[in-house]
């Protein structure tokens, strides 16, 4: 049914046809006759009343109510993937944070036993096995795993959650080990991935032996101070290589600026961890800035 209008005189008025003893109502656009004694006992007022009556009222929505509503819908969907997602991507930081304070335990525990930190290579043979490289000594000697499962760098602690490689990166890098998500702070290129001097390198990767072609342990004590001083990291570099280089050269690696939203994890020689922005961390010139990237502290602005 559809809206009902009901028009009442005031009392003591007279009726709409003079002095007809009836008056005229108007229900749904038609006039019926009412008797006007019984309207002398309501109310003293005129009373409107216009309102849906009956089962069958309805109220269909407009076009454009269609419209904002779906629009509001979509917003609301808009904001909740991107909570949704900032959610996601704080746990994943979050994780990758708890890998690195492990592999930072591992080093510890290292440390304790070597009295020196583990080296870049203990070997030229290239199929000789991970534990010639730094990441197969701490999983062995730190985390104490002396048997090395295969692929072991791409699981558990030693995988990022939100490291996402290139495709050239993913078809394999010139390497017979595949990649790592966690990079060591080795030194050994200059700018413009140069090969540095011995004489240059500041780094953990150790002390090169000109005969034999590897590395001799820098000794725990030849980091002077270790609570500044960089150990290990987010692997931007799928070789595993922690160094002062500009971003814009690693973004072709994968989803450097965007896996823990423009920053990095990184654990220091004392085993704290922090999560510096990239640019800062990567291409900051200032002294304290270079300093924490060498045993010695010392800035080596000649190396840039």
């Amino acid at each position: 049914m559809g809206r009902h209008t009901y028009s009442f005189p005031l009392a003591g008025e007279n009726p709409a046809h003079g002095n007809d003893s009836k008056t005229k109502c108007a229900v749904n656009g038609q006039y019926w006759l009412m008797n006007q004694e019984k309207l002398k006992s309501s109310s003293p007022t005129t009373l409107w009343i216009r309102g849906p009556i009956g089962r069958g009222s309805r109220h269909a929505f407009t076009l454009l109510e269609l419209l904002v509503t779906v629009a509001i819908i979509a917003l609301l969907a808009a904001l909740l993937l991107m909570a949704v997602s900032r959610a996601k991507a704080r746990a994943q930081q979050i994780q990758c944070a708890n890998n690195l304070r492990q592999l930072g335990l591992g080093l510890q525990a290292y440390l304790t036993d070597q009295h020196g930190y583990p080296v870049l290579l203990t070997s030229t043979n290239r199929y000789s096995g991970m534990e010639r490289f730094w990441i197969g000594q701490l999983e062995q000697e730190g985390l104490a795993n002396p048997k090395l499962s295969t692929n072991f760098y791409y699981t558990g602690v030693w995988s990022c959650p939100a490291a996402q490689w290139s495709d050239e990166v993913r078809r394999g890098i010139s390497s017979a080990d595949g990649w790592s998500y966690y990079a060591y702070n080795i030194d050994i290129f200059g700018t413009g991935l140069r090969d540095k001097d011995v004489a240059e390198q500041f780094g953990l990767q150790g002390h090169f032996d000109l005969a034999t072609h590897t590395y001799l342990p820098i000794k725990d004590s030849e980091v002077l101070a270790p609570s500044d001083m960089l150990v290990l990291g987010d692997g931007f570099d799928p070789n595993g290589i922690l160094m002062r280089r500009p971003v814009s050269e690693m973004v072709q690696y994968g989803n450097v600026l965007t896996r823990h939203r423009g920053r990095a994890n990184v654990t220091f020689c004392d085993g704290h961890l922090d999560s510096p922005a990239l640019t800062p961390l990567f291409e900051a010139t200032d002294d304290a800035a270079l300093a924490r990237w060498n045993r010695d502290h010392q800035p080596h602005r000649e190396n840039l």
